[in-house]
C-alpha cells in the first residue's frame, strides 16, 4: 500500500504504523477532514461529543497509547477522518513532552499542561500549519470556530491525562521513559515550529 508522506505525496512504502480504529465511524460531525469525535470528559468541558459504553479506547487513549510506537515514523498513510485527528493529537502529545522537560514535580507538570493546552493554537486547516496537506480547507468561520472549540477540549483532556500517566511514582517526577522522547518529531514536524502557533 502506498502512504501519505508529510508533504502530502504518495510513495510505495508501507509503513507499520497504528491507526485510528474510528475511521469508519458512522453519523459523526467532520470538519475539514477531522471527525469531531466522542470522548470522555474526564478533564475537560466543551462540545466534545460522549462515548458510548462499548468503546473501548476514545481517540485520547488511542493517541497516547499509540504514542510511543506512531512518534518514530515520518510517513503516515490517512485511511479516514479519525486518522487526521490523531495525527494532530499525536503532534500535540510530542509538543507537551518537549514542555515537561522544565517540570521537576507533578504539580509542575500538571500546571505546564494546562497552559499549553489553553494557548492560542494554529487549526491544521489553517494556512502555514506543519502538515496542511493532509487537511481539507474549512467552508465558513462557523466551521472554524467549531474545530477550534473541539480540539481546545481535546488538547486540555489530552495534556491532563497525559499529566497522570507520565510522573514516576517512585520519583515524582516526569518518567524518563516519557522524557526520552524529547528529541522525537511525529513525520519530522513540531507545532513548536513554524506554523504550529498561531
Amino acid at each position: 500500500p502506498s502512504t501519505t508522506s508529510t508533504t502530502g505525496r504518495q510513495e510505495d512504502i508501507a509503513m507499520p504504523v497504528y491507526h485510528s480504529k474510528q475511521n469508519k465511524t458512522e453519523g459523526c460531525r467532520e470538519v475539514g477532514g477531522v471527525f469531531l469525535l466522542p470522548f470522555a470528559a474526564n478533564h475537560s468541558k466543551g462540545p466534545a461529543p460522549r462515548p458510548l459504553p462499548e468503546l473501548e479506547l476514545d481517540i485520547i487513549d488511542e493517541t497516547l497509547t499509540y504514542f510511543k510506537a506512531n512518534v518514530f515514523f515520518h510517513n503516515f498513510e490517512i485511511k479516514g477522518c479519525a486518522d487526521r485527528l490523531l495525527v494532530y493529537l499525536t503532534l500535540f502529545t510530542a509538543q507537551a513532552i518537549n514542555r515537561m522537560t522544565r517540570c521537576p514535580t507533578k504539580d509542575a507538570v500538571q500546571k505546564e499542561m494546562y497552559q499549553l493546552s489553553i494557548e492560542t493554537f494554529k487549526l491544521p486547516t489553517d494556512v502555514g500549519f506543519p502538515l496542511k496537506a493532509f487537511y481539507k480547507n474549512v467552508d465558513s468561520k462557523r466551521d472554524s470556530d467549531e474545530l477550534r472549540a473541539y480540539l481546545l477540549q481535546a488538547r486540555q483532556e489530552l495534556s491532563a491525562r497525559l499529566a497522570e500517566i507520565v510522573i514516576d511514582p517512585n520519583t515524582g517526577k516526569p518518567s524518563k521513559w516519557w522524557m526520552c522522547f524529547t528529541k522525537r518529531k511525529f513525520l519530522g514536524q513540531s507545532l513548536d515550529g513554524a506554523g504550529g502557533r498561531r
